[in-house]
């Protein structure tokens, strides 16, 4: 039997990142998000391009992936439905600090960056809200990477 087709602010409404807003700040998100679909293998971003979206994952893992000198592309994280690709759109100048790679076929919501950052600069709360939920990503993100870090540094100065 197939699944009721459900609207683009149902599904950004029901996604545990935006979970508490109000029904208005919802409807102001949801007006900037858009579905995608990857294949295993295809990039939904590389490192210095241009972060303009942001990912709600619904279905399939993504890498995160760092070059690491010697080593080719490392994995620091591995994400699933439910979380969140892409920080970077937040914080200028607005590139892309890492990969990030589907690794199974992979269906999204697109968020439009340049579109969430005018809305959140129109409604200052809206704004702060989105900063509360994101920052701490960015810490997280930020340790995933440096315990990545002190594993392959950490093995090379053993040798």
């Amino acid at each position: 039997m197939p699944t009721a087709m459900r609207r683009i602010d149902q599904i950004v409404r029901e996604h545990r990142f935006f979970a508490g807003l109000t029904d208005a700040d919802v409807d102001l998100i949801s007006g900037c998000a858009r579905n995608v679909a990857f294949a295993a293998g295809d990039y939904l971003c590389r490192e210095g391009q241009p972060a303009d979206r942001f990912f709600l994952l619904r279905h399939g893992r993504v890498a995160l992936e760092i070059a690491a000198p010697g080593h080719g592309a490392l994995t620091f994280q591995t994400l699933a439905e439910g979380e969140i690709v892409g920080v970077s759109w937040l914080v200028a100048p607005y590139r892309w600090q890492h990969d990030a790679r589907a690794l199974e076929p992979t269906r999204a919501i697109a968020m439009d960056a340049k579109c969430l950052r005018g809305k959140c600069d129109a409604d200052h709360d809206l704004g702060y809200e989105m900063m509360q939920r994101f920052v701490p990503l960015l810490v997280q993100r930020l340790h995933a990477t440096v315990l990545q870090a002190l594993d392959i540094y950490g093995d090379a100065h053993k040798s």
